[in-house]
């Protein structure tokens, strides 16, 4: 009887040192995105990572992989739902199959400037957003800036009708796609990490990217001509898996929805400065030349886009076109 009470007490002491150091284990978050470190969503990812390290010491371990090294952008998605990752931030056009209200920061000439795209997002209609994908197992966590399109092509674009024939990249997004047919442009889907090398050899003529990815993807060396046109936006959602997300301890997810906060004030802080800085680079390169558009030229090509808006508003709601449109005004 004694050997045997000894031999439960010694397994219930084995299984209890064995919880504890179960216990004791760091919970990994794996974050992956698709571009260089040096971008604005580069620099975010590694700062949360150095800040979730530091104030959550022993609790959690952030392993970052940019550049498509563990999923590239057409299988991140997936592999967060399946909980192979569990942090991504995908450019919001990547969001359309999940809900059709994100459609809205693809829409062309949409948003004046970056100001008027912080007022949409921190609006009580832009936080709903982030929550709008809950049901489908994501959870928004927070927009990250990477800033506003240039477009990119073998031939100078001064004007809708530059752009008539042309093969463009886009991203996975049908609001997208419409945005280049409305000026009689062939749209081509393609994922980021093969945009080099098709324009490079011409599988498409242009592209439409912030300063920050053009240069740091090399695109300049392979586009002769930029055309400022400040035509869309190229923003993140950093998400994760809405089941790993509630499943963290209270007091683990307080914190990195404290330092996640903090990540965003600066990231959408450098995100315009990068974005600067990367345009001297390109010019001082001397491979692209850089055509900023007037007044008329903008005008021209806004009314060219402008039909696509009617095309989605039974999708994304007349009423979130109207309050993003709101967002151009200071208050």
């Amino acid at each position: 009887m004694f050997k045997q009470t000894a031999m439960a007490l010694a397994c219930a002491l084995s299984f209890g040192i064995a919880g504890l150091t179960q216990a004791a284990e760091p919970i990994v978050i794996k974050f992956a995105h698709v571009v260089a470190d040096s971008t604005p969503k580069g620099q975010g990812a590694l700062l949360f990572k150095k800040l979730a390290e530091e104030r959550l010491a022993g609790k959690v371990e952030v392993e970052v992989y940019p550049n498509s090294s563990l999923f590239g952008d057409g299988k991140e998605m997936e592999a967060l739902l399946l909980g192979d990752v569990q942090m991504i931030a995908p450019s919001l056009a990547k969001f359309e199959q999940y809900t059709k209200q994100l459609q809205i920061f693809d829409l062309p000439f949409l948003f004046d400037d970056m100001a008027a795209v912080d007022r949409f997002q921190h609006s009580a209609e832009g936080q709903k957003l982030l929550t709008s994908m809950e049901g489908k197992g994501i959870t928004g966590l927070s927009y990250w800036h990477n800033g506003l399109k240039q477009l990119s092509a073998n031939k100078q674009l001064l004007l809708p009708k530059d752009a008539r024939g042309l093969k463009f990249r886009v991203q996975a997004s049908a609001v997208l796609e419409e945005q280049f047919k409305a000026v009689r442009a062939n749209p081509r889907k393609m994922s980021f990490a093969e945009v080099y090398q098709g324009l490079q050899t011409g599988v498409v003529n242009g592209a439409e990217n912030p300063y920050s990815n053009i240069y740091s993807q090399k695109m300049h060396e392979v586009q002769p001509y930029i055309t400022e046109s400040n035509h869309g936006l190229l923003d993140y959602m950093v998400i994760t898996n809405t089941k790993f997300w509630s499943g963290l301890p209270e007091d683990v997810r307080s914190e990195l929805s404290s330092i996640m906060a903090e990540v965003t004030v600066e990231v959408n802080k450098q995100a315009d400065a990068l974005n600067q800085g990367d345009k001297q680079r390109i010019l001082d390169a001397k491979t692209s030349e850089i055509t900023v558009l007037n007044a008329e030229q903008r005008a021209a090509w806004r009314d060219a886009m402008k039909p696509v808006w009617q095309k989605f508003e039974g999708e994304i709601g007349t009423d979130l076109i109207k309050a993003a449109e709101a967002a151009n005004q200071a208050q």
